[in-house]
């Protein structure tokens, strides 16, 4: 068994079928479909259930995808180790929530480069449930997502303050009344839902209709063409606020703080690399 059969295993495993397995390791399925048979056979188990929907593991599976995980992770972290003579350099992958990859980071980031151009930066963006399993499954050396998180295997660092508001393509209008639009979100996972349905409860306005989007770009154009209302941070909103027809709405207070952490395993090699990634992060924490 070659490390490269279980890079292929956990990722069908992952992403639960042949095909998106492929895509996201830039092979040929027929590669993908062969390596997981070679795999079966070499073990003498079945590792998937094939069904219409895709592939699910199968008991034997589930225990192999945890020993995966953790040779994996070490053979990622014996790569680090020989890679920590001299400057900062080597991989970094850092997952992050799109509004703040658009608002808070390419200043940040753009400096650390600058200052460590040897390192191989690589930053990928989605909602604060993903981010988390990747960053517990390795996937990721770190993320910034909405905090507090509670997790017994994470770190964090307290970075950004966020104040959520209301977006719409009206300036007039009571909370109320806004509240009766459709609502955009991002799709599944939106740390947001939990406060929106409390702001819903409080002002006694039922969920009209929810729609769901994948990015910061389409949620902001569907609120310019009146498709409904959204719930997101008044600075990406600023972001995009040289359009017309797309004002803010100031909600309840109580309702308005939010706060980006920078999350990490705490058994993660720290490499000077990402220790001087801690190191800025927490100068803009002292700096706040």
């Amino acid at each position: 068994m070659e490390s490269g059969d279980l890079k292929v295993f956990q990722a069908v495993a992952r992403k639960g079928s042949i095909s998106k397995a492929a895509e996201s390791l830039h092979y040929v399925q027929s590669n993908v479909t062969n390596r997981i048979q070679q795999l079966e056979r070499h073990l003498q188990t079945q590792l998937f259930y094939r069904t219409n929907r895709g592939m699910t593991l199968t008991p034997a599976g589930e225990s192999l995808l945890k020993d995966a995980d953790r040779i994996l992770h070490l053979l990622h972290e014996a790569q680090k180790t020989a890679q920590e003579a001299g400057n900062p350099n080597g991989p970094l992958r850092i997952g992050s929530l799109e509004t703040a990859a658009a608002v808070h980071l390419p200043q940040f980031f753009t400096e650390y480069c600058k200052r460590y151009p040897k390192v191989q930066l690589s930053l990928s963006t989605g909602d604060t449930h993903t981010l988390m399993q990747r960053v517990l499954h390795y996937e990721l050396d770190g993320a910034f997502v909405y905090g507090p998180v509670e997790h017994e295997v994470l770190k964090q660092i307290a970075v950004f303050q966020e104040e959520l508001a209301l977006v719409s393509n009206t300036r007039e209008g009571s909370l109320p009344d806004l509240l009766r639009e459709p609502i955009l979100f991002f799709a599944a996972g939106c740390s947001h839902r939990r406060k929106i349905k409390n702001i819903l409860k409080e002002e006694a306005v039922p969920v009209h209709k929810i729609i769901e989007f994948g990015t910061l770009e389409t949620i902001i154009s569907a609120v310019q063409a009146g498709m409904g209302v959204s719930f997101l941070p008044a600075s990406s909103v600023r972001y995009f606020q040289t359009r017309e027809n797309l004002f803010l709405h100031q909600l309840p207070e109580r309702f308005r703080k939010m706060n980006i952490s920078f999350i990490y395993r705490c058994d993660l090699f720290l490499t000077s690399a990402f220790e001087e990634l801690l190191n800025g992060l927490k100068a803009l924490q002292n700096g706040r």
